[in-house]
C-alpha cells in the first residue's frame, strides 16, 4: 500500500426534501485517532455513526468534521411560544391595573421578542429522524472517502521527500565509512608527534607505542555504527515501500538513526569525519520532522 499522510481536507454536500447540508473535514497529524465533531443542536444522534465511519477509514490523525445544516424555507414557519406569551399577558395585565392604561393589544404582545419565534423545522417523528440521519451519514461517508484520497495524495508527495532524505543519509553513511578508514593512520601520526614533543627519543618503546595506537584505534572504530546505519537505511526503504500505517515504526527508526550518528561524532578523531557526522545528524532531523505527518 502507498504511504499515507495525516494531512488533508475534504467536503461533501447532501440534501433531502427542502433541507440542505454540508460536511467539511480537516485532518492533521496526531499520535492516535481523534475525531472532533461540530454540529448544530439536535444532531447528537448521528455521533456514534460518524465515529464508526472514521475508525473504519483512518488509523491516526486529528480529524475535525463540521456539519452545516439548512432546513430550507419550505420547512420553516412561525409559532407562538406559549410560555413566553403567558408571561407577557400577565405582565401586561399588571401594568394595566397599576397604571390604568388600556390593556395591551395582541399585535403588541406578538411583537415582543421571544413570543413569536421561527420554527426551524425540527423533526420529532422517529422514522423521519432516522431517515434524515442516515442521509447525513451517507454524505459524511463520501466526505471521509474524499479525505482518505486527499491524505493518500499527500502521502505520495511525502514518500518522495522521505525517500530522498533516506538516500542522503545513505550517502553520508558511505562518506563516513570512507573517511573512517584514514583514522588509524591519523591517530598513529598524531601520537608520534605528541610523544616527540614531550619525551626524548627512545623514551617509549615501539611496542608500547603500537599498543597505545591500537587502543586508540579501537575506541575510534566506527564500523559497528556504519553497519547499523546501513541496516537502518535498508529498513527505512522497506517501510517506505510497504506504506500503510508505518509512521510510528519510522519514528522509532529515526531515533535509532540519531543514536548511531551521535556515537559516530563522539568517536571521531578527524575533522572531516566530524563534519560528515554533523551533516548526518542534520539529515536525520529533517527526516524525522517530515515523517511526523505519516499515518
Amino acid at each position: 500500500m502507498p504511504l499515507v499522510s495525516m494531512t488533508g481536507f475534504a467536503e461533501g454536500h447532501g440534501g433531502r426534501d427542502s433541507a440542505r447540508w454540508r460536511w467539511e473535514a480537516r485532518s492533521v497529524n496526531g499520535r492516535g485517532l481523534e475525531l472532533r465533531l461540530r454540529m448544530p443542536p439536535g444532531f447528537e444522534s448521528i455521533e456514534p455513526g460518524a465515529r464508526a465511519l472514521a475508525t473504519s477509514r483512518f488509523k491516526r490523525g486529528n480529524i475535525q468534521a463540521s456539519l452545516t445544516f439548512d432546513a430550507g424555507l419550505g420547512s420553516r414557519g412561525l409559532r407562538v411560544d406559549a410560555a413566553a406569551l403567558a408571561q407577557a399577558v400577565k405582565i401586561a395585565k399588571e401594568v394595566s391595573n397599576d397604571t390604568g392604561l388600556p390593556p395591551a393589544r395582541v399585535d403588541g404582545l406578538l411583537a415582543l421578542k421571544g413570543v413569536l419565534v421561527q420554527d426551524e423545522g425540527i423533526i420529532t417523528d422517529a422514522v423521519e429522524l432516522a431517515e434524515r440521519d442516515a442521509a447525513i451519514l451517507e454524505t459524511l461517508a463520501a466526505c471521509f472517502d474524499s479525505l482518505s484520497k486527499a491524505r493518500a495524495g499527500e502521502g505520495a508527495k511525502l514518500a518522495a521527500i522521505l525517500g530522498g532524505q533516506v538516500n542522503e543519509i545513505a550517502r553520508l553513511t558511505t562518506e563516513a565509512s570512507i573517511a573512517s578508514a584514514t583514522q588509524p593512520q591519523a591517530i598513529r601520526e598524531r601520537l608520534r608527534l605528541q610523544i616527540a614533543d614531550l619525551l626524548a627519543p627512545g623514551a617509549v618503546s615501539q611496542e608500547r607505542l603500537e599498543q597505545e595506537i591500537a587502543m586508540l584505534a579501537t575506541r575510534a572504530d566506527i564500523r559497528e555504527e556504519i553497519d547499523r546505519l546501513t541496516a537502518h537505511v535498508a529498513e527505512a526503504r522497506r517501510l517506505l515501500e510497504a506504506g500503510d500505517v508505518v509512521g510510528r515504526r519510522l519514528d522509532f527508526l529515526a531515533q535509532e538513526f540519531n543514536r548511531e550518528a551521535n556515537t559516530l561524532c563522539s568517536k571521531s578523531t578527524d575533522i572531516e569525519l566530524t563534519r560528515i557526522g554533523l551533516d548526518l545528524k542534520a539529515a536525520i532531523d529533517q527526516f524525522r520532522e517530515q515523517l511526523q505527518n505519516v499515518e
